[in-house]
């Protein structure tokens, strides 16, 4: 039985690292549809805000706790989460346990999202390439792509629209989409195409990734600076009728 711990409404799937990477990796070697979401703090924010969103989240096969935000949270409620399970280290680790997966992009900008494309194989030298497409189509209408992403056969579709727009976008379209595992996966195209730069294994250690990505990535200042406390007030509030129920 899959322990759960539950964050401002959000069930998380607790797993070790390598438990995660041997359950997703049977799940892009299967025929059942299995959607996973990688959620952290900024997620939990939209999903507090948006009840449709939480519902959302909480419908998925697995969702996933990513970030010291979560973590902490999770500690705060005495339900410790056992890993770290962020989509950085989490899908390279998944594509490189699973010899001749077939992977399809979907995401970013046309310039990222070729890049990271073009960089596959080198990161990859074990699996396939199925295919990929930038992020901006016309969402409302997408079935040539689900027809572009269905004749590639794919084992596995990481969809990089960002939170909660991929989440929205998976749980509205997965049963257009033929493959058996579909992960979404915010900005990790950027990270392949070497638009983004990890933070040094130091500040990953002591959890302050958020402070590399505070003072690299000033688009999402905004999210840090005033997502952060939002997070911090809402877990406060949250707590003690969580402890009453």
């Amino acid at each position: 039985m899959q322990r759960q711990v539950t964050i401002l409404g959000v069930r998380f799937t607790d797993l070790l690292f390598d438990e995660a990477v041997e359950k997703l990796a049977r799940a892009a070697a299967g025929r059942t549809p299995r959607s996973v979401f990688i959620a952290n703090a900024s997620t939990l924010n939209h999903a507090a805000r948006d009840p449709a969103y939480r519902r959302t989240l909480n419908a998925a096969d697995l969702t996933l706790g990513d970030g010291t935000g979560v973590r902490w949270a999770a500690r705060l409620r005495r339900r410790p989460l056992q890993a770290n399970l962020n989509g950085t280290d989490l899908v390279p680790a998944l594509i490189a346990r699973t010899p001749g997966i077939r992977v399809f992009l979907l995401g970013g900008t046309q310039a990222t999202a070729g890049a990271a494309a073009t960089k596959f194989a080198g990161l990859f030298p074990h699996a396939h390439l199925a295919g990929w497409h930038h992020g901006y189509f016309d969402h409302a209408r997408p079935a040539e792509i689900f027809a572009e992403i269905n004749r590639s056969r794919p084992h596995l579709v990481l969809v990089g629209f960002g939170n909660p727009l991929q989440e929205r976008f998976i749980a509205e379209h997965r049963a257009a989409i033929d493959a058996p595992l579909v992960i979404g996966v915010g900005g990790l195209f950027g990270f392949w195409a070497g638009s983004r730069r990890r933070a040094s294994s130091t500040l990953r250690r002591a959890g302050m990734e958020w402070l590399h990505i505070l003072l690299t990535e000033k688009g999402k200042a905004r999210r840090y600076i005033l997502g952060n406390p939002a997070f911090l007030l809402r877990m406060v509030a949250w707590l003690p009728s969580d402890c009453l129920s």
